[in-house]
């Protein structure tokens, strides 16, 4: 009876010393990570394992059609099956109080998953992002030179061919290799499709633009010039002097920056 009573008692330590285990790790403040056009999770390794160092939950999904999915790209793939994508990791993860960023063409992944799952959220980030509001579509947002360009692609239901890795700020020779081997092309219907909004833009959450100012593209000068002229919503606008693929060409700045984006009192 004593040893019965003697595991029972033991047991129940471990229970409870498992159940603090597992609350603490739920308040530390978690990161989703999503890629922009062409790119895929891997893009984001040096910055998720520095915020995981840093004893972070961190996700850097992949978009359907692209990186290691790419098998999958097919002319359904629009801007609401990678809004999907992530709604579906986040309420499948069960995750709350997310810090979720987007670069580039994720502006408007991100913009349309605080549309949907508001309450899992906790911060909006764009990083060197796109500002796609409602009715609008990543193309409608070119220079009309570059719109005839890639409507062509959409009528002939072409994807979209990577860009030289060099506009992305990738120059360094290994960089240029690695990322160009990674590099798939683009569903085009991601482009084409224009983004449906129920509520107002970023549904209330914290907003924050993060630039790439070294050198700085110009649709992407558009962005952040948008952002710093916006006075409806609250934005925080950050720079990092680097090119638009921050997350590769200067990680631990960018790592840096995001940990100081985590509210003290979300942290504690």
């Amino acid at each position: 009876m004593k040893q019965l009573s003697a595991l029972f008692l033991f047991l129940l330590l471990i229970g409870r010393t498992v159940s603090g285990y597992a609350q603490n790790e739920d308040r530390r403040p978690t990161f989703v990570l999503v890629h922009g056009a062409w790119h895929g999770g891997w893009c984001w390794q040096a910055v998720s394992q520095q915020l995981t160092d840093a004893h972070y939950k961190v996700y850097s999904p992949t978009l359907t059609g692209l990186g290691e999915r790419k098998h999958l790209i097919q002319p359904s793939v629009d801007i609401d099956t990678h809004i999907q994508d992530i709604v579906n990791l986040i309420e499948m993860e069960d995750l709350h109080d997310v810090y979720l960023v987007g670069h580039s063409y994720a502006g408007a992944i991100i913009a349309g998953v605080a549309d949907r799952i508001q309450s899992r959220l906790h911060k909006l980030i764009f990083l060197d992002a796109m500002i796609i509001e409602n009715g609008q579509s990543p193309i409608s947002l070119q220079p009309e030179s570059v719109q005839k360009v890639q409507l062509k692609n959409i009528q002939r239901q072409e994807n979209f061919t990577p860009f030289d890795v060099a506009l992305f700020g990738v120059t360094d020779p290994s960089m240029v290799s690695w990322v160009k081997e990674r590099l798939t092309p683009q569903p085009y219907g991601t482009f084409a499709q224009r983004l449906q909004l129920k509520n107002q833009y970023g549904n209330g959450l914290p907003l924050v633009y993060i630039a790439c100012t070294d050198p700085q593209l110009p649709i992407m000068k558009e962005m952040s010039e948008k952002v710093r002229a916006d006075h409806k919503l609250n934005w925080q606008h950050l720079e990092i002097a680097t090119g638009h693929d921050a997350m590769l060409t200067q990680p631990q700045k960018l790592a840096d920056l995001l940990k100081g984006l985590v509210d003290s009192k979300v942290s504690e």
